[in-house]
């Protein structure tokens, strides 16, 4: 199973993968860990990445970026009517009412949801991804801003799905870093203890969030988040572009804003000017070569100069910082530490003025670039069966809060509640307890609009049907469960009726409902303590519908009992710019088109190359290495196909199909794969040969061994000696004839030999003679060793004789004195001598 974070930026995009060694931040094919969020549109393919950035400037009307809070959004939303203006692509309004992003694509005008836009990134982080794991990836945790909205969230899972990605969960920026920097430490209070408070503070490109998080040893609770979405880096960068295009429109009287090009341009320096005063207070030049009309520009800035510009966006660094502080109810004293993150934190002025309202010195412990993609793979590596990890709980809140209207039956108008209030933890689960004879609908919307950074407050309807009264006509009791599930995002997930059945049936009994039951607003709100805590509607329940009091208000306990049981109800759902089943299965087999395309362009392209690399390889190797090898008639026809070949590459040539460059290169290789031949085998051919000749020269030694009568080969038969004679002076004789033919023979002239036939005459040489030479001598066994006691002649007492015994003299100089059969003691015998 595949473990894989991934923070999809506004402008750049980072991949954590988790291993055996840990969380690693891979990179791409250009060995860049950061992968610009950047899809380039063209006449036969995409190019997304690093090298669609390269067109930014180039391809600027089929070259989109900036796209990622485009999510959810319609196209008439006043931030997307505002954004349209800065953009160098067009955006169109969809079937739907979403916004759609029109470019030129395989050489016709195309309209692209922002979800397939999304999609194409992901394809391509998901094969950075599988390149640098070697395995396939589905599963995988994406990181979102923590304001992101319901339809913004379910926008990004399409998105997901179009690129073949299973997302585990959406998680807020803030949390992943939170747990980026909370599994690791081993210092952290227990649970018993005071929870350590850290602040972390994210500035991005694009948007500003702050949150809160108290942690213990093995916990993390996110306690407040606060956010400014309309300021990041790009700001200060608009700040910047704005100034020069003043300064140029004065110096230069150039109108940069009414060329594209040149806007991109300016942004881009502009982008890199902002980063080299972060690090320097004095005047920092920026020029441009032919910048527009062939004018080259200039201009300086330094820091003070250009906080005083920013300043406007510099007061903006502090009220979310103060609203956070607020929410959670802290004082200064109670905060442990402030970890800032995000590429705008590294500018000067907004470091110093987050330090400056905490009072504390701020930390840069965390990668402020690859945090985030960090802590989606630690949690993908969490819920993945295929990783142990620490016992780590995560508790994230809900940003915006929450409310449900419904029509009211006992009061007239409409009826309201709070199910999730801001900062309520999650994900989380409650049930609504409603009376009802028949459906009723649910709306679901944001109680705070003003906090919202989106114009639409609703989420969406439910519909509850099949409700009916109960057999005696009065109210049935509808349980409703809702849910803010790990994605963050808000769901009716079921509703179940609880039914009265008749005397006979089966159920449970319980004590009738009195009119002495109280009830508030016909509803009854019934928190789940936990996110894991199910209803499991459609089966048998225990229900007390009354309960007793005293006096007046006290139930006749003499009322029968009845039986309920739970019966499961249908839920429709409409909620806002939902895409359709059909639409996004529409947008999968799409990208499915658009991948294959890519990668055909991508083998058409490669047999291009082929050709124009062997063009320029052959061609310079001719004038060196192969010029002896190829006479001078086929030289100038070579060299004239050569040079027909490379200006057919740049005219004709230019856009063929796969084939034709397959063919081309085949033509080229008839006459210029003989003359390589030629070349390589005048290299190898001496070394074969003095292979050969060695060879020759061991085996003569072996047969001149054996005529001197050499104890080693004494077991050889003389025939086969004969024969391998033979076959040594044919090999030489070959050899040599060999030799002489070869050379006779001119270089550019096929060789008469080849490397290959020397090789075989190697091969069976060795295999006639190895044989011979190397066959074993026959082992030659040792007679047994007589035992002590026994004779070569009869046994003692036959025929009427004595034994014999042997003289012997001292001991060691009779050498047939007699041993013991003992394998670790001698003994010596002594006899008397007559």
């Amino acid at each position: 199973m595949s473990v894989v974070g991934i923070d999809v930026g506004f402008q750049n995009c980072y991949i954590a993968v988790a291993r055996s060694g840990g969380i690693e931040t891979i990179a791409n094919e250009y060995s860049d860990r950061c992968t610009p969020s950047c899809v380039s549109l063209g006449a036969k393919n995409r190019a997304v990445g690093a090298a669609a950035k390269t067109q930014i400037v180039s391809n600027a009307k089929n070259t989109i970026q900036g796209f990622k809070r485009m999510h959810g959004r319609t196209f008439e939303d006043p931030f997307l009517q505002t954004e349209k203006n800065k953009l160098s692509y067009e955006l169109q309004k969809m079937p739907s009412g979403g916004v759609g992003i029109k470019v030129r694509y395989m050489d016709e005008d195309r309209v692209f949801a922002i979800e397939q836009v999304t999609g194409m990134l992901m394809t391509k982080l998901k094969e950075t991804s599988e390149s640098a794991l070697r395995k396939p990836v589905a599963d995988c945790v994406i990181s979102v801003p923590s304001f992101f909205t319901d339809l913004e969230r379910r926008s990004v899972i399409d998105a997901a799905q179009v690129a073949g990605l299973n997302c585990l969960r959406l998680m807020n920026d803030t949390t992943a870093v939170a747990l980026a920097y909370g599994i690791y430490k081993q210092d952290l209070p227990t649970p018993e203890e005071k929870p350590r408070n850290v602040v972390f503070v994210d500035m991005g490109h694009s948007a500003y969030q702050v949150s809160i998080c108290a942690f213990n040893k093995g916990k993390l609770k996110v306690l407040a988040t606060a956010f400014d979405p309309y300021l990041g880096g790009r700001n200060f960068d608009e700040v910047l572009v704005e100034y020069f295009c003043e300064e140029f429109k004065t110096k230069y009287k150039l109108n940069v804003k009414s060329n594209i090009r040149a806007v991109l341009r300016l942004y881009q320096e502009c982008e890199k000017l902002k980063k080299l005063m972060s690090a320097n207070a004095s005047d920092l030049p920026m020029n441009i070569e032919c910048f527009m009309n062939d004018i080259d520009v200039s201009g300086k800035m330094n820091r003070p100069q250009f906080e005083e510009l920013c300043a406007s966006f510099l007061t903006r660094v502090e009220p979310p910082l103060k609203s956070i502080m607020e929410q959670a109810k802290l004082q200064f004293e109670d905060i442990y530490s402030i970890e800032i993150l995000g590429g705008a934190t590294r500018i000067p002025a907004v470091k110093e003025r987050i330090g400056k309202f905490f009072g504390k010195d701020i930390s840069t412990t965390l990668n402020a670039d690859e945090a985030v993609a960090r802590g989606c793979a630690l949690q993908c590596a969490i819920l993945s069966p295929a990783f142990k990890v620490r016992e780590f709980s995560i508790t994230d809140v809900v940003p915006f809060p929450i409310t449900l209207k419904w029509k009211s039956t006992s009061e007239e108008g409409l009826g309201e509640c709070e199910v999730f209030n801001k900062n309520h933890a999650a994900p989380f689960s409650k049930v609504i307890t409603f009376y009802k004879k028949e459906p009723f609908d649910l709306e679901a919307y944001y109680s705070s609009p003003q906090e919202l950074p989106y114009p639409d407050s609703r989420i969406g309807r439910f519909t509850i049907q099949n409700v009916t009264p109960q057999t005696d006509g009065e109210n049935s009791k509808v349980k409703v469960k809702v849910r803010v599930n790990v994605h963050g995002i808000f769901s009716v997930s079921s509703a179940s009726l609880i039914e009265k059945l008749k005397e006979g049936g089966q159920g449970e009994e319980v004590p009738m409902e009195t009119d002495h039951t109280q009830r508030v607003a016909n509803t009854k709100l019934d928190d789940q303590v936990s996110s894991s805590t199910l209803f499991l509607p459609s089966i048998i329940i225990f229900c007390t519908l009354g309960f007793e009091t005293t006096g007046e208000n006290k139930p006749d306990s003499t009322k029968p009992k009845i039986k309920v049981k739970s019966v499961d109800l249908p839920i429709k759902c409409e909620l806002l710019q939902q895409l359709g089943q059909d639409l996004l299965n529409n947008f999968v087999e799409n990208e499915g088109k658009m991948i294959m395309q890519d990668k055909l362009e991508k083998e058409r392209n490669d047999a291009k190359n082929a050709v124009e690399e062997y063009v320029y390889e052959i061609r310079d190797k001719l004038c060196g290495i192969y010029e002896k090898f190829i006479s001078e008639e086929d030289k100038s026809k070579f060299s004239l196909l050569l040079e027909d070949t490379e200006n057919w590459l740049y005219e004709d040539g230019e856009d063929q199909p796969k084939q034709v460059y397959l063919d081309k290169l085949e033509e080229l290789k008839r006459l210029g794969q003989p003359v390589q031949n030629r070349f390589k085998e005048h290299e190898e051919r001496p070394k074969a040969f003095d292979e050969l000749g060695k060879k020759i020269q061991l085996f003569m030694k072996v047969a001149e061994s054996y005529k001197n009568k050499d104890e080693k080969y004494d077991h050889i038969e003389p025939t086969a000696m004969d024969s391998m004679e033979k076959n040594i002076t044919s090999s030489m004789d070959w050899m040599n004839c060999r030799m002489i033919a070869q050379n006779k023979q001119s270089l550019a002239e096929d060789p008469v030999v080849k490397v290959a036939e020397i090789r075989s005459k190697i091969k069976e040489m060795e295999t006639f003679c190895d044989p011979i030479v190397n066959k074993p001598k026959p082992k030659v066994e040792s007679p047994p060793e007589k035992e002590e006691g026994k004779t070569n002649g009869p046994v003692n007492g036959q025929n009427g004789t004595e034994p014999k015994s042997e003289p012997t003299g001292a001991a060691g100089d009779n050498p047939k004195q007699t041993k013991q059969q003992n394998p670790t003691e001698t003994q010596t015998t002594e006899m008397e001598v007559d």
